[in-house]
């Protein structure tokens, strides 16, 4: 998995949206082919916060306790005879990833990417349980 060299202490400015949005294409590039080519019609967008109807939904507390939003009709739920109404999107939020990346010191790219994969989980149809179990079978693999 390719790593930015930028950690938390290369940076003199804070990333800005085109920053993270470059993270962001650098780690969708490494999605294997055949998964890539089922998110190529998801747009990946980096926002500063959520929504204030994100918030309300999602019962946030703060804007800060979101790192990531997949806002679509899951794979496991879309049909071929369906008519689309919305295009798939995956949101990232610059300001809640900045504020984890500077509590946790974790490199930005490795963040960026891990949020996106969630994401995508999601696009998938897998729940935050299903990926849950994934990552703790990856730490004990």
């Amino acid at each position: 998995m390719p790593r930015t060299k930028k950690t938390a202490r290369a940076w003199s400015t804070a990333p800005t949206i085109d920053d993270l949005t470059a993270l962001a294409d650098a780690a969708a590039r490494t999605i294997p082919p055949a998964l890539a080519r089922q998110v190529k019609n998801v747009v990946i967008r980096v926002v500063d916060f959520p929504d204030d109807e994100t918030e309300q939904e999602m019962e946030l507390e703060t804007p800060f306790d979101l790192l990531g939003l997949y806002r679509g009709v899951d794979l496991a739920r879309k049909s071929v005879n369906d008519v689309p109404q919305d295009v798939d999107m995956i949101f990232l939020y610059r300001r809640p990833l900045l504020d984890y990346w500077c509590e946790t010191g974790e490199d930005l790219g490795h963040l960026i990417r891990h949020v996106l994969i969630h994401e995508i989980g999601h696009h998938f149809g897998l729940s935050d349980d299903d990926m849950e179990a994934i990552e703790e079978a990856e730490d004990v693999a």
